[in-house]
């Protein structure tokens, strides 16, 4: 299991949230501040077996890049679960 850490811009969250839980991937998002200005952007936190990793940053990709611009508009971090249980 992986953890998939996505940083964006707050404006641009919900269109990737709605496509990641469309696609049936679970998201948790965090607000926070960061980069120039202290901007407004959204952490999320995706949880993925690992044969789904690459689906999900394949769409990651293709939801970011649907207006055809080449900024960066996201960081993403991918994190080894040692551990997972619901409570």
């Amino acid at each position: 299991m992986k953890m998939i850490i996505v940083i964006i811009k707050d404006n641009e969250a919900d269109a990737l949230t709605r496509a990641l839980t469309s696609a049936d991937y679970r998201v948790t998002r965090i607000a926070s501040t960061g980069g120039f200005l202290r901007s407004g952007v959204a952490t999320l936190l995706i949880g993925v077996k690992d044969e789904r990793v690459d689906s999900a940053i394949a769409l990651t990709r293709e939801t970011l890049a649907a207006d055809g611009s080449a900024e960066k508009r996201a960081t993403l971090f991918v994190v080894p679960i040692q551990r997972f249980e619901q409570i």
